[in-house]
């Protein structure tokens, strides 16, 4: 190539990955990652392997979308056997360690309830023994916790499982995250970097400052063989320039799902970071071409999938100032500390922020909200909503809280007053327990109780009481994962008759007839408030 200098073309994806799966939070944490190993992925590629014309057809069915099928047809596999055999022999010491936690939960029930923990520390199996504490809840129920910072510092955390498979996207559609392992092909590059390497910071800083194609080969350390296919990833044409807002007031854009951006001359900050790529198809959208150069603070509201999404958050995290995360309760299975997940994957500027905490940024402030429901009645504190007050107005991101008892938004409307601007999630239907928890349970669930405990949001009546209670003057339904370029990180696609699409009809209609403005959002949207 010639002395030109290039950037990255704007239709170049990542897709971050974990022992070739789809990375999120839960195969981040060891211990979590080590139960997903055993629990999840294993018993997938094996039933693929098995009866591969049965998950052919299985994810051409959408009743059956978001299944633990494999989204391959018969002709890989080899390749699945060999991933099998891989991470069997390469991982034995991971699924060993889920193993040994099925052990000791199961010593720990056997335990005579009340008294004194200490001598059960000998039958700890030998490879738990230094990373747990076993502990009893005020109800005397014996439980492990898990110190997690070690366990960081041992051989059960290896970045070296971490790559980015890396490639040209032309259209929305890709295979479900969660169920179907990413194998290597002619089209991707397979890149090998541990994801808190600074050379993916180089790679993204590329979409808007280009280099001379032997210095991005130098920074990047790219082998010869990896070369040819990263040449296609580059071109001379320049992005759009980048600024940040200088306008009166405050803008705010709509990414899509449960991703916002708000911007005034002095900050912006955005929620759930979820952004797609540009090119020529599907429905018009914001990209990561139509970002400012910084992001003073990026907001998490919960450590699902669809909230903390790698994919986006690797690509800006040499644009993000402070990234904003809720605080979790740490030590167990189910709610692994969502900061130290992100310490390790390179994000340095990583603050917790609690229920009713406040912290003061320019031009106002972000406060931490409670966030019940949505995680099928897990005890998990890492999710919270953010109320940000900014030039006089107020906005609330509830994301997928669920209203459960209305009095704790009577407590928070006593305290902090009225709410001009909200943004709320109404998947009330939600998938059961298993389908995120499934791999972390100690003890199987009757299938019945599994149904009962739903990842699910606010419905109708209990939007409408949020909106009551702060009397709204807007109200925007969001994280509906209806924007196609997600479908593969939630497996959801609604029809007219689907419950959310008509309790949040039924409640932006009911908003609308009082005279509030309201509307579910898709794909793309801008407001100006100006005072």
């Amino acid at each position: 190539m010639n002395g030109s200098k290039y950037y990255l073309r704007p239709n170049v994806m990542i897709e971050p990955l974990f022992n070739q799966w789809y990375a999120w939070p839960l195969l981040i944490a060891p211990h979590t990652a080590a139960m997903n190993i055993a629990n999840l992925h294993l018993t997938i590629m094996k039933s693929y392997v098995s009866a591969p014309q049965i998950h052919a057809n299985a994810v051409k069915n959408p009743a059956l979308l978001g299944g633990p099928f494999i989204d391959y047809n018969s002709n890989r596999v080899s390749d699945i056997n060999a991933l099998i055999a891989r991470t069997t022999k390469e991982q034995a010491h991971l699924i060993e360690f889920a193993n040994s936690i099925k052990r000791l939960d199961q010593i720990l029930k056997s335990h005579t309830k009340g008294y004194s923990l200490e001598s059960l520390y000998a039958s700890v199996p030998e490879n738990l023994k230094g990373y747990v504490e076993l502990v009893y809840d005020l109800n005397n129920n014996a439980a492990i916790r898990y110190l997690e910072g070690l366990l960081y510092r041992s051989k059960y955390y290896d970045p070296s499982l971490q790559s980015l498979s890396v490639s040209l996207i032309e259209e929305d559609g890709r295979a479900f995250a969660l169920s179907t392992p990413r194998l290597p092909d002619e089209t991707k590059l397979d890149w090998h970097v541990p994801f808190a390497d600074e050379r993916i910071d180089v790679l993204f800083a590329l979409r808007n400052e280009p280099q001379p194609y032997p210095q991005i080969v130098e920074r990047l350390r790219l082998e010869p063989n990896e070369q040819e296919i990263f040449k296609t990833f580059l071109t001379e044409e320049a992005p759009p320039p980048q600024s940040r807002y200088e306008g009166e007031g405050i803008r705010l854009r709509y990414f899509g799902h449960a991703c916002v951006l708000l911007e005034t001359s002095e900050v912006s900050i955005m929620t759930d970071p979820a952004i797609s790529y540009r090119y020529k198809n599907g429905i018009d959208r914001y990209t990561f071409m139509d970002l400012p150069p910084r992001l003073d603070y990026v907001l998490i509201t919960h450590s699902h999938q669809d909230h903390v999404m790698f994919e986006s958050l690797l690509q800006l995290r040499h644009k993000i100032g402070t990234l904003v995360v809720p605080r979790s309760r740490g030590g167990s299975l189910e709610d692994p500390s969502l900061k130290l997940i992100l310490n390790h994957l390179g994000f340095s500027n990583v603050i917790e922020i609690g229920e009713m905490q406040e912290l003061d940024i320019a031009g106002g402030s972000i406060t931490g909200l409670p966030f019940l429901g949505e995680h099928a009645d897990l005890n998990i504190g890492s999710k919270i909503a953010h109320l940000i007050k900014l030039k006089e107005k107020t906005f609330l991101f509830a994301a997928d809280s669920n209203n459960l008892e209305p009095a704790l938004y009577k407590h928070i409307y006593d305290l902090l007053g009225e709410v001009n601007i909200l943004f709320l999630g109404m998947e009330c239907e939600g998938a059961p327990m298993s389908w995120l928890y499934g791999p972390l349970m100690l003890t199987n669930l009757d299938r019945r109780m599994d149904q009962s405990r739903r990842l699910c949001g606010s419905n109708y009546e209990k939007g409408l009481d949020i909106v009551n209670q702060f009397n709204c003057s807007e109200v925007y339904v969001y994280a509906m994962g209806q924007e196609p370029w997600l479908t593969y990180a939630l497996s959801i696609k609604y029809t007219e008759e689907s419950k959310p699409i008509i309790a949040s009809n039924k409640l932006v209609e009911t908003c609308t007839s009082r005279g509030i403005t309201s509307e579910r959002l898709f794909g793309k949207k801008e407001c100006f408030y100006l005072n």
